[in-house]
């Protein structure tokens, strides 16, 4: 019962009728995208995250970001290919061989995954980190990936997210790593409701009563910026629109909706943003009032300002990706399957290590313990 009240959910028809052939081919799908996930995960998480990270966090950084780009990759080609949406790009570009800190609406619970066909267009797409409600990072194969990828879990509790978000950060302010962090200032995905209770605070605390988005959470952002203001080369913001409706997550699975996903980048130099924690949140307050005029805009002409900025990816391209995981997976299950019993033992003990990264526990470099021991005698 629930599963079919959150299909007809977003009062009013979907774009596309839901089918048993749509039902069909989005269970065909999850499975086959998560069988690929956990075989990427087994197979290669332990060479690429854990043996290549005792030698070079660095490239054991780019090897992660190169292995799970493939599999990533299978999700755009859902979106575009398969479910047939259209993306429309405005605004400005994102150069490729940027470090940028990403702020966005979140519009719905699957604006975050459509940003994966804007950093499939850069050659990006391994290095897209996210920081995300801690429930999505227990999701099963999913989270263990997300793990391996260095998403930041957070609690939404500022007593306690704040000192491990800043760890984290710490860890990524090397300028040779490529990075692209996204953030979602709003803190949760926007409703009526919310909407409601969001504007009823701005007016209680002389703050700007926004229309279609929430008032931004800023400490966040803030500590964001800190921690790696040195070592970013812009920050941008994006806004998030969609045609014919808002999709959930199974709209998205089946098809269904939507039909268009807008999405408008506005580049800002990092030496625009003050540097005072105060100053730096009031400059967020004001750019949420900028894209909740941008998208008053967008909801009365139907399309953000200079339109088609980024093409269309090639089906070939897709094809070509799909074909290599495809290949990968079919060996990864021949070797698991049907080879020696060594190979099971494997997988036995890589899922063990994968349940380790919940405690995130990762090695450190032959390097990084020389040091600490050096130091260790010194004292």
């Amino acid at each position: 019962m629930e599963f079919w009240r959150s299909l007809s959910s977003n009062n009013g028809l979907k774009h596309r009728p839901l089918s048993l052939l749509r039902i069909l081919r989005g269970l065909i799908c999850l499975v086959f995208f998560l069988s690929t996930a956990f075989m990427f995960l087994v197979y290669l998480g332990p060479l690429a995250a854990g043996l290549m990270r005792l030698f070079s966090i660095r490239y054991s950084r780019r090897t992660t970001s190169f292995i799970f780009g493939l599999w990533l990759a299978l999700w755009p080609f859902l979106f575009e290919k398969i479910n047939k949406t259209k993306f429309i790009f405005s605004g400005e570009t994102v150069p490729e061989d940027q470090r940028v800190l990403l702020i966005a609406n979140h519009r719905t619970e699957v604006d975050w995954m459509y940003f994966w066909n804007l950093a499939m267009r850069k050659g990006c797409l391994g290095y897209i980190k996210y920081i995300l409600k801690s429930s999505l990072m227990k999701l099963p194969v999913l989270g263990w990936g997300f793990h391996l990828l260095e998403f930041i879990s957070v609690e939404r509790k500022w007593e306690v997210d704040e000192p491990i978000l800043r760890q984290k950060l710490s860890t990524f302010i090397n300028p040779a790593d490529p990075l692209w962090l996204a953030v979602f200032p709003e803190g949760t995905d926007f409703t009526e409701e919310k909407c409601k209770r969001s504007q009823k605070f701005a007016a209680e605390n002389g703050l700007p009563v926004l229309n279609n988005v929430l008032l931004p959470k800023t400490r966040g952002f803030c500590a964001c910026l800190e921690v790696l203001r040195g070592s970013l080369d812009a920050v941008y913001d994006v806004s998030f629109a969609y045609k014919h409706q808002c999709p959930n997550f199974l709209d998205v699975l089946f098809g269904v909706d939507p039909s268009e996903v807008h999405m408008h980048v506005r580049r800002i130099p990092v030496n625009e943003i003050p540097e005072t924690e105060s100053e730096a949140a009031a400059w967020l307050i004001h750019t949420f009032q900028i894209k909740d005029q941008l998208l008053s805009d967008f909801n009365y002409h139907g399309h953000f300002p200079n339109q088609g900025t980024e093409g269309e990816v090639s089906i070939m391209k897709y094809l070509a990706n799909f074909s290599v995981v495809i290949a990968l997976t079919g060996i990864f299950t021949f070797l698991t399957f049907f080879s020696s019993i060594w190979f099971k033992i494997h997988v036995s003990l890589v899922c063990a290590y994968i349940a380790s990264t919940f405690f995130d526990i990762r090695p450190s470099t032959f390097l990084g313990l020389l040091n600490k021991a050096s130091r260790k005698r010194n004292e």
